[in-house]
């Protein structure tokens, strides 16, 4: 069995942190969430792993690499544009071959492992095999309808007027079949190849397509609030572990990680909390749900319920909280308040002000 990973989508809902990074190497408690998934895929037992990549090829492949690190072989497969989880699947179709295979969204974050899916579909056999979960706005994801016995009646993409609030989540599972029907796909209104064309085809020539209603944490991490919450979701299951140096006028409270190299001065953090390798937090607060990354700067500020990205300086700037700050920003507070504001924005911020 083999697993595709997709990872050629732009990331609009995230800008401006991805006019230069890749959403899925946004990190989640510092780790990318891409990683997530490849981690998840190696210990369900699937070692060959193509990857889509598109715009933000050069930046996956140096984050991947040829895939050892996880315990995998990696094979990059390039998709000149997003045009479709179906089209994806259509120009991967030599690599595939006539293998069975998990398709992984890279930007979808499921708590926990797929083992006990593939190992199902192992044993079964079907030809498809797809995740829901009940969603409260089902018309901005693909929707399935299911019968009484639980079978798959019917699934469309983001429908004006849903049929059931039960979601895809982003894992499948196919045989080789897919093929077939992939081949015969027309871009839909969208101008996109559509994956649950494809499964709708394989439901309507009596192909056996089964589902599995998830119960657990998945959420898309396409936009700041998704995001921010998959951040707070892992944290939480975090161990404390101080590597770096916290002096003794500082206070940690609750389950928080210090990378190596880090130094925590005059100080209080609030768990669960990470802060990455070689920060300075210095006489300010962190609080609960709060990933600090590598070689950032934390001075006289509270910040809570954020993730702060690699490089960025947080100095003199009150609280900050909600927040989704990229790499190499600077946030400073100004002793007196100005009568105006003065801004520099990338295209597509969100600044919110309080009069």
């Amino acid at each position: 069995m083999k697993a595709l990973v997709l990872a050629g989508g732009t990331g609009s809902r995230l800008r401006p942190i991805t006019h230069t990074a890749a959403k899925q190497l946004v990190p989640v408690a510092n780790k990318p969430v891409l990683f997530y998934g490849i981690e998840a895929i190696v210990a369900a037992g699937i070692s060959e792993i193509g990857v889509v990549v598109g715009e933000t090829a050069e930046e996956i492949k140096a984050a991947l690499g040829d895939g050892a690190r996880f315990g995998a072989r990696i094979t990059y497969l390039p998709q000149e544009r997003p045009l479709g989880l179906a089209h994806a699947v259509f120009i991967a179709r030599d690599w595939l071959g006539d293998e069975d295979f998990v398709m992984y969204l890279g930007d979808n974050f499921i708590v926990g492992c797929i083992t006990a899916l593939v190992e199902e579909f192992r044993a079964e056999r079907p030809d498809a095999r797809i995740m829901l979960t009940r969603v409260k706005e089902p018309s901005l994801f693909g929707v399935a309808e299911l019968g009484p016995d639980g079978q798959v009646i019917a699934l469309e993409e983001k429908p004006r007027h849903p049929r059931s609030d039960l979601a895809l989540v982003g894992i499948y599972l196919f045989s080789a079949a897919i093929h077939d029907v992939v081949a015969t796909l027309e871009p839909s209104a969208r101008g996109e190849w559509e994956i649950t064309d494809a499964i709708q085809k394989l439901v309507d020539s009596d192909r056996t397509v089964r589902s599995t209603v998830i119960t657990g944490y998945w959420k898309d991490t396409g936009n700041v609030a998704d995001m921010l919450e998959v951040n707070r979701s892992v944290l939480e299951g975090i161990e404390s572990c101080v590597e770096g140096s916290v002096d003794e006028t500082s206070e940690l409270i609750g389950r928080a990680r210090i990378a190596p190299g880090a130094r925590v001065e005059r100080s209080r953090i609030v768990g669960p909390a990470v802060i990455g390798e070689n920060c300075l937090i210095l006489d300010s607060y962190i609080g609960p749900s709060t990933s600090v990354a590598d070689d950032c700067v934390i001075s006289g500020s509270a910040v809570e319920y954020s993730v702060i990205l690699q490089d960025s300086r947080i100095e003199n700037a009150g609280r900050v909280e909600g927040s989704l700050i990229g790499r190499s920003v600077q946030v400073k507070g100004e002793e007196r308040r100005a009568h105006a504001h003065r801004l520099v924005l990338g295209d597509h911020s969100q600044v919110r002000i309080d009069k």
